[in-house]
């Protein structure tokens, strides 16, 4: 089994340390293969807090880790640096590649930047970025759990927040069901849920799910949901068996100072 966990908008700069403690005890206690970042990881991309987040990823010992920029993460105040130097200090402290991948035996993440800087917090996917991730998903293998990583949200539940909805992102729904993504990841409204793409989305015919995390561990919480996380499992089903991954929320616990498994599901995944 692979497991993968998803964390976003972690806000460095706005972090509540015994949160971030109880989430490097959720590694030591689940393990996982790989942690996935989703952008807004500083709150307002300052060295400090960039180096801080550095600092926690490397505290959790994991073999993988993959990691976006969000809107947070491009400088606000210093007009300067965000016009002609808008990823430096991203890029100085995750690297260069900003749409990063990464390919297990069983499992293909792909990254999409979906920030722009010249948008205060708007972010969008273009079609030439719709079909890259395209072209690669149709490059995957059945054993591989197919996953595509983006900061705001490519499907909302609420009416509410089709404002914060990345523009371009119902045709990249589309065409990605049609191309053979399993999950979409995702972040920003910090309101964590699992959402249906093909009950929500014309035209997108073949199974595809909108996983949504809320905020890891900042003050910043939102829509009275706490401090949440994602835990993805995936086995390779046998031949002839149905494709499903295990898709579990779990929330931060004040009382218990940790973090509890409160919405686990089964995911049936299309061939």
């Amino acid at each position: 089994m692979t497991v993968i966990l998803h964390l976003s908008d972690t806000h460095f700069g706005t972090e509540e340390a015994p949160v971030v403690a109880a989430v490097q005890k959720l590694v030591r206690q689940e393990r996982p293969s790989a942690v996935i970042l989703s952008g807004d990881i500083t709150q307002r991309a300052r060295r400090a807090q960039f180096a801080a987040a550095r600092a926690f990823c490397d505290s959790l010992k994991v073999d993988h880790l993959l990691t976006l920029p969000g809107n947070h993460d491009i400088p606000l105040y210093n007009v300067a640096e965000r016009l002609f130097m808008p990823y430096r200090g991203y890029t100085r402290a995750f690297g260069r590649n900003l749409e990063p991948e990464l390919e297990f035996a069983d499992v293909l993440v792909i990254g999409v930047n979906t920030t722009r800087p010249e948008r205060h917090k708007d972010g969008v996917v273009s079609p030439r970025q719709i079909r890259r991730v395209s072209d690669r998903l149709r490059s995957a293998r059945r054993e591989q759990l197919r996953i595509v990583v983006t900061h705001q949200p490519a499907c909302v539940m609420r009416a509410q927040d089709e404002k914060d909805r990345l523009h371009g992102g119902e045709e990249a729904v589309q065409a990605w069901s049609r191309a053979g993504a399993d999950l979409v990841l995702g972040g920003h409204i910090h309101l964590p849920y699992v959402s249906d793409v093909c009950a929500r989305v014309k035209g997108a015919s073949r199974a595809l799910y909108c996983i949504q995390a809320g905020t890891a561990f900042s003050h910043r919480v939102r829509h009275n949901t706490p401090n949440s996380v994602n835990l993805i499992r995936w086995t390779t089903p046998a031949p002839g068996e149905p494709r499903s991954c295990k898709v579990e929320r779990w929330d931060y616990d004040l009382a218990d100072d940790r973090f509890e498994m409160t919405h686990p599901y089964e995911l049936k995944l299309a061939e």
